[in-house]
């Protein structure tokens, strides 16, 4: 893996904690296979991550999580905007559609689970808030990549999970030179998932509107 930030120990610390939170708990000799650095390296990292409370160990003697990045999470979802602002409109979309509903935004080539609010039904599409995602594969993963059709939204059906059908729509900068016409800059994907029962053949033909109508809402709190 590549040096992004040009600092190598930040970069290779990053390595680590992705590969816990991509995997799950780690072993030493896990994590050197999913990072590519050597043992001592990886030990040397992963204890200091532990000091920090980034990291910490079961009983098992496995890395995983720590609680640190709790505190550190939920200070960020307070710092973004977009978060706040859009859930009281979320929490509508869902009790409309009764699925799953999330917002989403791009992370480097991966999308991150900024709001999520589960189905009322007992069946339903559960994703966490913080998972991190491919872009690549989604309905929201690719309205991130800039897919939007002429429909305004994109439905995918068991791309990226069996049995999970979803539709999105994106969230769109506001251009305030244009008077708050939108510009082409997504900044998020409201995102309508849940069971291909319920969802197929065509899960923008059931909530294609809906998820439209909310992320056009969402942008004008922006």
């Amino acid at each position: 893996m590549d040096s992004v930030s040009s600092v190598g120990v930040l970069d290779k610390a990053i390595r680590v904690l992705r590969a816990v939170e991509e995997s799950g708990p780690q072993t030493l000799l896990e994590l050197q296979g999913a990072t590519g650095l050597p043992r001592a390296t990886s030990h040397r990292i992963a204890v200091a991550l532990e000091m920090h409370g980034l990291l910490r160990r079961e009983e098992s003697g496995r890395f995983c999580l720590g609680l640190g990045l709790v505190a550190l999470g939920a200070a960020a979802a307070d710092s973004f905007p977009i978060s706040g602002l859009a859930r009281p409109r979320l929490q509508q979309l869902c009790a409309e559609t009764g699925e799953s509903v999330q917002l989403y935004v791009r992370e480097g080539d991966r999308r991150r689970c900024a709001v999520s609010l589960p189905s009322p039904h007992g069946l339903r599409w559960i994703v966490a808030e913080g998972s991190l995602l491919p872009l690549n594969l989604g309905s929201a993963g690719r309205v991130l990549s800039g897919e939007v059709g002429p429909q305004g939204w994109v439905e995918t059906v068991e791309e990226r999970e069996a049995g999970v059908a979803s539709v999105s729509a994106p969230v769109y900068a506001a251009r305030s030179a244009l008077g708050g016409q939108r510009s082409d800059v997504v900044l998020a994907a409201v995102s309508v998932g849940g069971p291909i029962g319920r969802m197929a053949p065509s899960p923008g033909e059931h909530f294609g509107q809906a998820v439209i109508a909310a992320a056009a809402d969402i942008q004008a709190t922006l």
